[in-house]
């Protein structure tokens, strides 16, 4: 059986690549004075160059024993950014809240609206949006593992706030108060019933609608944190959104399997990642140019940065692996109307041509 120890030693060793991976250049600038910061926590953000008036921002919670410089250098957020324009912001845990830098989510002071790590991280938003004229109606939030369980802490405690988000082998909202119940959740035992799952989304706020769209993504052979929690985030948040117990589509994307589920409207709401094989950290495509080997960074030939920035129409097309383009070509732009209609009225002349022909007549 998995000790409490044992667990807490795969949090604060690396899992994969060398420290060299991490020493590069930070791009992120700090960001102060962003309100009274009950939580006690840091941020730093990335504005690109190309920068539109009313941009995208994506908030990114890094896990244990990160700091947002390296999680940025290893994940490809501001790589994505600097091609297709929006803003990031990267709250940071620190020593004094805990030794493991991890963020707070099972802390009743830190979940909660209007208090601790939670309003901390929604001042840091607010300053954003006030300060560089982020779009209100496109704001979204990711992290991994603890990041990702605060990440599910602000969906729950600030929906209003958020158009989507992703929660990368992370866990369910409100489900542990304590340490020793943070890592018992974290094996997958003590999960609470689907209906006590959804009433804590519920209660967290006085929010009734719409609800952030949401992709969970996790490891089968996670050993840090149990599969079963991304399950159980699946069913606090299918329930919120009052979708069918079968996902609608089921689907193998870059060799992994995604489970979809839509709206009546057909709107998707919820998908799940599954990734094969895979252990406790964030999936990455390194061939696709967005992000590089590090520690609970693993290439594994699914990048999460391209497929969620995408799922939130942030680029306009999904990034394609290198080890791919030998033998694909790559996809062309989007056709403009204009486009559309001169590729139509070319077909329609050779039909013309080849009847004239047909005809014995010389077009």
């Amino acid at each position: 059986m998995r000790t409490l120890p044992g667990t807490l030693a795969r949090i604060t060793r690396p899992r994969t690549g060398k420290a060299e991976h991490l020493h590069s250049r930070n791009k992120l600038s700090p960001l102060m004075d962003f309100g009274s910061n009950p939580g006690g926590l840091k941020a730093s953000y990335y504005l690109p160059k190309n920068l539109p008036k009313r941009p995208a921002l994506v908030v990114i919670l890094h896990g244990c024993t990160q700091i947002p410089a390296d999680y940025d250098a290893c994940s490809g957020w501001s790589k994505m950014a600097d091609d297709h324009g929006f803003a990031l912001l990267y709250p940071q845990q620190v020593r004094d809240n805990n030794g493991n830098l991890c963020f707070n989510w099972f802390l009743p002071d830190d979940i909660r609206r209007e208090g601790g790590e939670a309003l901390s991280i929604r001042q840091m938003i607010e300053t954003m949006r006030s300060r560089h004229k982020v779009a209100s109606d496109r704001i979204y939030v990711t992290g991994l593992s603890a990041g990702g369980a605060m990440a599910n802490v602000l969906l729950a405690t600030y929906p209003e706030v958020f158009a989507g988000g992703a929660i990368i082998a992370g866990l369910p909202y409100a489900t542990a108060f304590t340490v020793p119940e943070a890592f018992e959740r974290m094996r997958g035992h003590g999960i609470p019933k689907a209906r006590e799952l959804r009433t804590s989304v519920r209660t967290a706020s006085s929010h009734t609608g719409p609800w952030p769209t949401l992709s969970i993504w996790h490891g089968t052979k996670d050993s840090t944190v149990a599969e079963a929690n991304a399950r159980a985030i699946v069913e606090q948040w299918r329930g919120v959104h009052e979708l069918a117990s079968a996902p609608t589509v089921t689907e193998t994307v870059d060799g992994q399997t995604r489970k979809v589920w839509k709206d009546i409207d057909g709107r998707v709401r919820i998908t799940l990642y599954s990734i094969h094989d895979m252990g406790h950290g964030l999936p990455l495509d390194v061939a696709s140019g967005y992000g590089k080997s590090g520690p609970y960074m693993l290439d594994v030939g699914i990048s999460s940065t391209a497929h969620i920035a995408h799922s939130w129409g942030l680029t306009r097309r999904l990034a394609t692996s290198r080890r791919d383009k030998a033998a694909v070509k790559p996809p062309s732009a989007p056709l403009t109307p204009a486009d559309r209609s001169s590729s139509l009225d070319d077909k329609i002349q050779k039909v013309i041509r080849y009847a004239l022909r047909a005809a014995g007549l010389k077009p």
